[in-house]
This record gives structure tokens, C-alpha cells and sequence, in this order.
């Protein structure tokens, strides 16, 4: 019988349709903005899907909305191997948690959130395995006790703003599917990026871990951040915009580019909203983008490098509702698409994801397209 620590960052993805880019010291600021916590619900459908694959499953959890209501929620019985130590959770409650199910020897930690969470995991286990070499009296008992003691595999449910680690499951119910049925492991990278950078529209990645990961096919790549020139492909969308249509623009160097094109200042990892020749929200939230909708609109979205994600990485903003209505058309260079092999939908939402699913046109140059499938 599998044993599985779950953890949750509940705060984990509430920056993302309110527009802030990210939750790491700006609870409060998206709570003032009507944002709701994301992260119980996923860790809900990646522990459901657990459940049904592998029912017998033993789930060891944090207290709380940390792991423990999301696993009963699922069906399961946790047991609870400790608790928060206030109402409002922090870092220190994950890496308490990892340690926990670490010292108790579980097969996979599954954690619930982004790429600051799995900051916090590989910092936790990286903790683990010094103080486990620290005990180790000899050079052969310390390799020994590394062939025992073999680090704990981890897995990611993508619940955060940012997700750019090979850390994660490409949606939470792969991430419970991966939970119960791998049988090997692969060493991949954590990387988080500096939010307040991120926020003023610079991306600066850093290496912040090392872990094992089951070997799956669902799980994400890493990004890439450069992916070919895109001026041509710029020029020619912007030639063909049209007088009253509203043009929603996603984050990202691709449209960017768009952006300079278009002849206005859109900011470069937010969302932006254009019509007849200015911007008409720069920077938006959900609730900003709604409200410049018009009778038609268009959505152009760029996928992340590398991992073929169109909506749920990085674009929070693009709701399921701003989808639902608009015209989604997606842009990126030759070199990305050959980079990313298909892509990939995470909305929220099945049935808006399903709307999103299958082949699509997308544009890669000045007159070229290419056909590539959403999956």
C-alpha cells in the first residue's frame, strides 16, 4: 500500500486574476481585491483522482485546509501529523509538513501550489537529508544510510501564478493519476522567479532545487524564456486589427512585441486591453478585462516555452468567463512551437478547457500558420 503526504498552500494562484502576478507577500492586497482561494479545489481534484486509481492509498496530511479538508473532501481518512501555527499559513507550516512526512518514510509528498511552494519542499528536504548524513558516523554507514534513506519523490499540483518548475503535474487530476500508479523517479529542477522583478515585467529565474519527480508523461517542462524572433509575426497582427474590436493581449515577449507594434506601451507580463488605437486597460485584472469587453473581442495568447500552456500559467486574468466571450487566437514563433510539441489548456474550467481542446491555427510568421493540437 502507497503512503502519500499532502500539503496545501492555501493562498497559493489568488494573485492571478486580480492581476498582481503572484501571492508572495500580497495576501492581504488580493484579499482587498475580491480575490478567492484556487488551491483547495485543485488539491480536491488531484486527491479525487488519487482516490480513484488507488483507494487503498494511506494519506498523511497537515492540519486543516493544509492537506486534511482537501483529503477528507476525497474520501479519504487522513492521518494528521501536525497543524498550523496560526490562522494566517506560512512557509514554515510546508516545511514543517515536509519534515513530518519525510521522518514517516511516505512514497510521494504531493504538494498544492507554485513554484514558491516547491521552493519551500526541495528547502525542506534539502534540510532532511543534511541532518540524515549529519548522523552518519562513518563513511560507510553514511552510504549506507543514503541507499536507505533515499530522498522523497515529490509532485506538484499547479495551483500557483507562476509555475515554471518540471516540478509539476500538467493539471491536478494528472498530478493524482501520477500519484498512484508511477514506479520510478527522475531528479528535476525547481525554479522560482523574483516576483517584484516579475511585477515590473523583467523575469529573473533562479535554481532553487534539485528533487526527484515520478517519471510520467503528464508532468510539465520547464520554460524556456527565449524562443525566436517574433517582429514579422508582430507587424502582421498589427496591420490586421480592426475598428471596433477589442483586443485582449496576454503576457509574454510574443505579445509584447505585438504590443510595440500596435504603437502603445502594454506592460510586458500583464494583460491588456486594446481598441481603435489606445489602450484601453493596461496591466488588468479579471474584473478590469470584463469590463472593456464590447460586442466582439479577441483574445491573442502566446503559449509558455517550452511548456505549451495557452491559458492557466501566467494569465489568470483571461478568466473563463473573459474566454467564453471572446475569439482566442494564439501567436508564437516557429521555434517555440518546435520547442513545445502541443498545448495546453488549465483553465479552471472543464468545460471551457474542452471548448479549448483539439487543433488549432496558429500563427507563426507574417503569411505562415501551423496547425498544432490543444491538449
Amino acid at each position: 500500500m502507497r503512503t502519500v503526504g499532502v500539503v496545501v498552500n492555501p493562498i497559493a494562484g489568488m494573485g492571478g486574476r486580480v492581476g498582481l502576478k503572484g501571492t508572495d507577500g500580497n495576501v492581504e492586497a488580493a484579499r482587498e481585491r475580491g480575490a478567492e482561494p484556487r488551491a483547495p479545489e485543485r488539491a480536491r481534484d488531484a486527491l479525487a483522482a488519487l482516490r480513484e486509481r488507488a483507494p487503498d492509498t494511506e494519506v498523511l496530511a497537515y492540519g486543516g485546509e493544509m492537506g486534511a479538508e482537501e483529503a477528507r473532501a476525497a474520501g479519504f481518512d487522513p492521518e494528521v501529523v501536525g497543524e498550523p501555527e496560526s490562522e494566517e499559513t506560512t512557509a514554515a507550516d510546508t516545511t514543517d509538513a515536509v519534515r513530518a512526512f519525510a521522518d514517516r518514510g511516505v512514497d510521494l509528498i504531493l504538494f498544492v501550489g507554485g513554484d514558491g511552494t516547491a521552493t519551500d519542499v526541495a528547502t525542506a528536504l534539502d534540510e532532511v537529508d543534511v541532518r540524515k548524513t549529519t548522523k552518519s558516523s562513518s563513511a560507510a554507514h553514511q552510504n549506507a544510510s543514503r541507499s536507505e534513506d533515499a530522498e522523497t519523490p515529490v509532485l506538484g499540483v499547479p495551483a500557483g501564478v507562476k509555475v515554471y518548475s518540471s516540478v509539476f503535474a500538467v493539471r491536478p487530476e494528472a498530478a493524482g493519476r501520477v500519484a498512484a500508479t508511477f514506479e520510478d523517479t527522475e531528479a528535476r529542477e525547481v525554479n522560482d522567479i523574483d516576483e517584484e522583478a516579475y511585477r515590473g515585467g523583467e523575469v529573473r529565474t533562479r535554481l532553487r532545487g534539485v528533487v526527484e519527480v515520478p517519471v510520467a508523461e503528464d508532468l510539465q517542462s520547464a520554460k524556456q524564456v527565449h524562443a525566436g524572433s517574433t517582429d514579422a509575426l508582430a507587424e502582421a497582427v498589427a496591420e490586421e486589427v480592426q475598428s471596433g474590436v477589442t483586443y485582449v493581449l496576454g503576457p509574454g515577449g510574443t505579445l509584447g512585441d505585438v504590443a510595440d507594434a500596435l504603437g502603445v506601451d502594454g506592460s510586458p507580463l500583464g494583460v491588456d486591453v486594446y481598441r481603435d488605437g489606445e489602450l484601453v486597460v493596461r496591466d488588468g485584472s479579471e474584473a478590469e478585462i470584463l469590463g472593456a469587453l464590447g460586442d466582439e473581442n479577441v483574445i491573442f495568447v502566446s503559449p509558455i516555452g517550452g511548456q505549451g500552456f495557452v491559458f492557466g500559467r501566467g494569465n489568470h486574468q483571461i478568466s473563463p468567463a473573459v474566454i467564453e466571450r471572446s475569439e482566442v487566437r494564439v501567436v508564437a514563433s516557429p521555434r517555440k512551437l518546435d520547442e513545445t510539441g502541443v498545448l495546453r489548456v488549465d483553465t479552471g474550467d472543464e468545460a471551457v478547457d474542452e471548448s479549448l481542446r483539439g487543433w488549432t491555427k496558429v500563427r507563426t510568421g507574417r503569411f505562415e500558420e501551423r496547425m498544432m493540437k490543444v491538449v
